[in-house]
């Protein structure tokens, strides 16, 4: 996954498919675990985390949209 730096140059749309695709991933990944079927343990972790950073920077996004718009 990419670092915040690099999330922030995308579009709030761009971010959007990505928190999309981060929470199907994540599910997946879930699914895998619950069935045993998932050898590493951490992509679990490391899929929240990076769902997590996209949720933040789509939050900074919209609060930076509204300040300029006031």
């Amino acid at each position: 996954m990419a670092k915040a730096k690099d999330l922030r140059d995308l579009g709030l749309e761009e971010l959007k498919t990505k928190e999309k695709e981060l929470r199907q991933e994540l599910f997946n990944v879930k699914l895998q675990r619950a069935t045993g079927q998932l050898g590493n343990t951490t992509i679990v972790v490391k899929t929240k985390r990076d769902l997590a950073r996209v949720k933040t920077i789509i939050k900074e996004t919209e609060r930076a949209g509204e300040k300029r718009v006031s």
